[in-house]
């Protein structure tokens, strides 16, 4: 007898300090494309984390490698951290006191290659999530994916749910790493008038390296994504006031459907 095949595959793991989800939406998804995608992404740890001693990031920050003996990952991902700051004025600079953490701009970078890996499989329509930084594919269940922003004064509460396809989306804040992101213009003074600014992007590296960026220039930074063509924003201040771009809207749901 012949099972049937089941209609998605998800699967979360807990990698690189937070929860990577990844579902397929798709008859036929094998486990072993799941593997392929969270082996890439432990490499991806293995590289670039700031926290593993063995990293080669850890080794460039105790001075232990020159530019000549960089991989080809970081020294691609330190020139899009180049590029990145230039675009931005400045406020995106993965260099602080002599240290480097590309944190900023390597989540959303691997999150879309690892889209690449799904799409050899020959899937399309697909989610990945990684600790709310999410590149969306196609559709679930014939429409739009869902995905909720959460409100930084109670995690448990959405304050807007979105139906995207075919975008990425990603979230800077505070609310649960702290003060993790800085203002390369003033770099001791602490990020407070910003709790959480959400990007909505033509994929998920853009999103993130634009929300991280946009996240450092406080309220401000609303106004910047507000002029980057492709763009969308959502930003909720240190009083509970919410304040997006002009084409935000096309996104929110008013009425939400179970899957």
């Amino acid at each position: 007898m012949t099972r049937p095949m089941k209609p998605s595959l998800k699967q979360t793991r807990l990698m690189m300090g937070m929860p990577i989800t990844v579902e397929i939406a798709e008859p036929g998804a094998s486990p072993d494309t799941l593997d392929a995608v969270f082996a890439y992404f432990a490499r991806v740890d293995d590289t670039f984390s700031t926290y593993k001693d063995t990293s080669e990031i850890a080794r460039i920050n105790r001075g232990e490698l020159d530019k000549r003996q960089y991989s080809d990952d970081v020294t691609l991902v330190f020139a899009l951290s180049e590029q990145t700051r230039l675009e931005t004025d400045g406020y995106f600079n993965i260099w602080r006191n002599g240290q480097c953490d590309p944190s900023g701009l390597v989540k959303g970078w691997a999150i879309h290659n690892a889209e690449a890996i799904l799409q050899v499989h020959g899937h399309r329509n697909y989610f990945i999530d990684a600790g709310g930084d999410i590149a969306i594919s196609g559709l679930k269940n014939g429409r739009a994916w869902r995905v909720g922003i959460r409100n930084p004064f109670n995690r448990a509460e959405i304050v807007k749910v979105l139906a995207l396809t075919d975008l990425g989306i990603a979230t800077s804040g505070t609310a649960i790493r702290g003060q993790h992101i800085y203002d390369p213009h003033q770099p001791d003074a602490e990020l407070t008038d910003v709790l959480s600014l959400t990007v909505v992007g033509p994929n998920v590296y853009e999103a993130d390296r634009f929300a991280t960026a946009a996240f450092a220039m406080g309220r401000r930074g609303i106004t910047f994504i507000e002029h980057v063509p492709g763009f969308e924003g959502y930003m909720i201040d240190a009083h509970a006031q919410a304040t997006f771009t002009s084409g935000f809207e096309r996104y929110t749901l008013t009425h939400v459907e179970s899957d």
